[in-house]
Parts: structure tokens; C-alpha cells; sequence
């Protein structure tokens, strides 16, 4: 499933070639996402140009403005769901059966395009196999876009200047459930998915199963420091590839390669060499080092 750092690779990837050209047409191939896509989306998009790009978790928000400054802008928000990709394509193949939605974006204007689309007309394509991902469109105010249902309950961003050990140290007093089962959750940081939370608990020195209420302020420090930095390095890195993600250019990530603990189970730990455990929490995969992780 795309993280934070899989969509964050992707914004990046498309920020050159999407941003300040104008949506000429719109085709919707499949409305049963995740949730509906609505059926006016094409007439709402159509003639409307993308001023920026930007991202709440795992959501994609880009911003359409439209030519008529008496209609007001609107936000595309956009998941990947657990298969899905938005790839930038200079001359669009024919869609294929899980293709969903295409958007076709006129050439660029003077400083606007790049050597691969070298400025001409591009197709936005959105791919889902197992459509768990959405395409909503909202009018909310950028001062209003926190509100939405789809973001209002989300944690603090990572590379927030506030999230530090004092915050995952205050939002975690009283926790009972497991310190990996909690930063899953996103309700107190959003975007450390089940890589990221075995490969950050590693650098922390935190086993996994730990109470995340009996966490002391410094072991706190290590983790929120540990959480950015292995965020950080994944994003370098383009992200993860294990099944089907691949950025807007079409290339696979490759933090994978640099896992500690993540699907290594029984190999030898890279710092100490005892054999990696792996077990289940909340059915999904946990690895950790028993001897660097306590």
C-alpha cells in the first residue's frame, strides 16, 4: 500500500509537468472507487488549471482554479488506495482495464513543462487493480480544507516543526495498545505505515509490543527522531516498491533495499546478527530485532 513516503515521491513527480496547465478534458472509465466518483466530475474539472499540488497524509490535494474568478476553486483529492498510481504520460497508451481516469493536460505555457513532456499536451492517468483509492472533489476553502471528513481526524505531519518527543510523549500518556499498533493508527502522527514503524522502532530501540503509554519521554525523543529520519531517507529513495507502486515517471522505489528488520525474518539482524522475529499485530506483519530492540 502507497505511505507517505510513496505519495510524497509521487507529488514531487508530478509537480514540473502538473502544475499551471490547464485540464482540457477529463474521462471517467470507472466511477465505483473507493467512494463514488461523482458524475458531473468532468464538466467540474474541464477548463480549470492546476495552480499547486499538495499533500495531508496520504491524500493527494491539488488545487484547480478556474479561468472565471467568479467561480470559486476547488481541491482534487486523490488516494492511492493500496494499488493505486497517478503517472504523467507524454503520449497515453490505451487504457487498460484498471485505468480508471484520465485527465488530459494542455501544453504548458512558458515555463511550464519539461524535457519528457518538453512542454506538450500530457495525460494524468489514475490506475487502481483493486479500486480501494478515491477521487473526491470538494470547493472547501483552503481554510476550510482541514474540515473535511477525509482529514479532520488525522494526526500532526511528520516534518511538522511541533512533532517532537514532547508531542508523541503528551499523545501517548494513558495507551495501553502496542507503540507499532498506535503509530498505525494515524491519529497521533499520520503516514508511518507498517514498514515505517518496524524500520523506525528498530532505530529507536523500541520493541514493538511495548505499551505505548509506558514509553519514557527520552525513548520518545529517539522515536520521533527516528520516525523523521527514516520517512526522510524512503522519500531519497523513492519510496517502496514491494508489489505495484511505482512514482509518476513510472520508476520503482527502492527503501526496501535498505530495511533493518521489514521482511527479514529469520536473517540475521544488519547490527548484531541475531535472526530477525517476525509476528502479527493487528494482522499485519511486525519485524524487529529481540536482542537491539527492547
Amino acid at each position: 500500500m502507497p505511505e507517505l513516503p510513496e505519495v510524497e515521491v509521487t507529488r514531487r513527480g508530478l509537480l514540473p509537468h502538473v502544475v499551471g496547465r490547464r485540464i482540457e478534458a477529463v474521462t471517467v472509465r470507472h466511477r465505483g472507487l473507493r467512494w463514488p466518483v461523482e458524475p458531473d466530475l468532468e464538466t467540474r474539472l474541464a477548463q480549470r488549471v492546476v495552480r499547486r499540488i499538495e499533500r495531508r497524509g496520504k491524500y493527494l490535494l491539488l488545487e484547480c482554479v478556474s479561468e472565471d474568478p467568479a467561480e470559486p476553486a476547488g481541491w482534487l483529492l486523490v488516494h492511492l488506495g493500496m494499488t493505486g498510481t497517478l503517472r504523467v504520460l507524454p503520449q497515453a497508451p490505451p487504457p487498460g482495464a484498471h485505468d480508471h481516469l484520465d485527465m488530459v493536460l494542455a501544453a504548458g505555457a512558458e515555463g511550464v513543462g519539461d524535457a519528457a513532456g518538453a512542454g506538450g499536451p500530457l495525460v494524468l492517468r489514475f490506475r487502481d487493480p483493486r479500486r480501494f483509492g478515491a477521487v473526491l472533489w470538494t470547493t472547501l476553502t483552503e481554510e476550510e480544507l482541514p474540515s473535511h471528513p477525509l482529514l479532520r481526524t488525522l494526526g500532526i505531519e511528520p516534518f511538522d516543526a511541533a512533532f517532537d518527543g514532547a508531542w508523541l510523549h503528551r499523545h501517548t500518556r494513558g495507551r495501553s495498545a502496542a507503540i507499532k499498533t498506535v503509530l498505525l493508527a494515524g491519529g497521533i502522527v499520520v503516514g508511518v505505515g507498517n514498514i515505517y514503524a518496524s524500520e523506525s522502532l528498530f532505530r529507536a530501540r523500541i520493541r514493538p509490543t511495548t505499551p505505548a503509554g509506558r514509553l519514557s519521554r527520552e525513548r520518545c525523543d529517539r522515536l520521533a527522531q527516528a520516525v523523521r529520519e527514516t520517512l526522510a531517507q524512503a522519500i531519497e529513495r523513492g519510496g517502496s516498491t514491494l508489489r505495484d507502486f511505482v512514482g509518476s515517471d513510472g520508476a520503482s522505489g527502492y527503501f526496501q533495499l535498505d530495511c533493518f528488520v521489514y521482511d527479514r525474518a529469520g536473517q540475521p539482524c544488519r547490527i548484531c546478527a541475531t535472526p530477525v522475529r517476525q509476528i502479527v499485530q493487528g494482522q499485519r506483519s511486525t519485524f524487529y530485532c529481540p536482542n537491539c530492540q527492547h
